[in-house]
């Protein structure tokens, strides 16, 4: 097979380990180093992006993604929210603050008010509901569906009857001010295993108006379902072009978010410094060989080699081994991320599992492995730079001085 000289000679150099030991030895955990780095960041950003994602369904399931609020001077069917592009689905939707009370305690809640038939087409609720289903939410019957972390803490079950408060609609009476409340009936019970799952309160969209002691087309506003949450700003921008205001996810949970994205930030930065050590060896390596190689770069250069070959040989030298432990660490993280459930498993590592008991969530996006061998490859390059500028600096004269 036919190689170009200089990539011949860098193969030669960078395989090379009788009478270089030591040099071996700095190539093989500079490799070593490339390799293990590269592996945990793949691992460890699969792990963040599927914790981040487990986050956005679950909490973002319960959170509506866009709550649009109906101008007077609008009909509440006048905008095409489905012909904004993103948006799945719409329905109406009223949302307020209040207290479940039950016979063991009380929790400050946020009520729903919900059409539960398009809820049950749209909603990832409907899919992780443990107890009756939202269409059990009948139009007068006052019944609410709560989460399973709820009905924990205040001991509600399925049929069991609670007060529901209002925190936002009251009056003054002959022993001062008077909330508006009622009795409701639990009549199904959801677990989507979020934080907010003993905060929601679901309920029909009309018993809430009731309750609220107001009309359900004044109160109500329009819930947008998106194909991606992360991805709202087009769809307020487009509703603001409309002449219409709105809430979304990010000022109620926005913060938790911030929170994990900057955490996977600092996390990739720790690690791509790892690589960027184990990078780095490579100069120490190449620096040796340089000084190791200089007769052999002198005979070279007389024998008329141009000194940007002798720049390539060990720049192919020092990418050889960058390239090296980037396939290995790739193919090793990729391997790690789609057996890191079993892997606990069979080391019985005490690692917090998801609730619905199928281990550790991971997202493996290529893009992003792309971009991690493409920065790990550059890094390998630069180390190489300095190394064979040495080399290029050889001079002939002097290196055969004493030969």
């Amino acid at each position: 097979m036919f190689y170009p000289l200089s990539a011949y000679i860098g193969l030669r150099y960078a395989k090379a380990s009788k009478g270089s030991h030591f040099i071996a030895f700095i190539n093989f955990f500079s490799v070593a180093g490339i390799a293990l780095g590269l592996m945990a960041l793949i691992t460890v950003l699969s792990v963040m992006n599927g914790f981040e994602g487990e986050l956005k369904l679950r909490n973002l399931g319960i959170t509506p993604h866009i709550l649009v609020q109906h101008n007077t001077h609008k009909a509440m069917d006048a905008p095409k929210f489905a012909d904004i592009e993103g948006v799945m689905a719409s329905t109406q939707q009223i949302e307020s603050e209040g207290i479940v009370q039950s016979s063991q305690g009380l929790k400050g809640v946020i009520f729903q008010g919900i059409e539960p038939d398009k809820m049950q087409l749209s909603s990832v609720i409907a899919q992780n509901m443990l107890m009756g289903k939202l269409s059990d939410l009948v139009k007068g019957e006052y019944g609410i569906i709560i989460g399973r972390a709820l009905s924990i803490k205040l001991n509600l079950r399925m049929g069991e009857k609670a007060r529901l408060i209002s925190s936002q609609n009251s009056y003054f009476g002959p022993f001062g001010r008077i909330y508006s409340q009622r009795i409701f009936r639990v009549v199904g019970i959801f677990d989507m295993g979020s934080a907010l799952d003993d905060k929601a309160v679901f309920m029909h969209i009309d018993d809430t108006a009731k309750l609220l002691r107001s009309r359900t087309e004044k109160l109500a506003q329009t819930r947008l379902f998106l194909a991606d949450a992360f991805e709202y700003k087009s769809v307020v921008q487009a509703l603001a072009k409309q002449g219409f205001s709105s809430t979304n996810w990010r000022e109620k949970q926005g913060v938790l978010f911030d929170a994990v994205k900057m955490e996977k930030n600092m996390m990739s930065l720790m690690l791509l410094l790892i690589i960027s050590v184990a990078a780095f060896n490579i100069v120490s390596a190449l620096v040796m060989v340089v000084t190791e190689k200089q007769s052999d770069i002198a005979i070279l250069l007389t024998q008329g080699m141009t000194r940007s070959n002798i720049m390539n040989i060990f720049l192919f030298n020092g990418v050889y081994n960058g390239v090296k432990g980037t396939v290995i660490g790739a193919a090793a993280g990729i391997l790690l991320v789609s057996q890191i459930n079993n892997v606990i498993k069979l080391f019985n590592l005490p690692i917090f599992l998801s609730p619905d008991g199928q281990g550790l969530p991971t997202d493996l996006q290529w893009p992003q492995v792309v971009i991690l061998i493409v920065t790990s490859l550059i890094l390998c390059f630069v180390a190489s730079l300095y190394p064979a500028y040495r080399a290029v600096r050889v001079n002939p004269a002097n290196a055969l001085k004493y030969e």
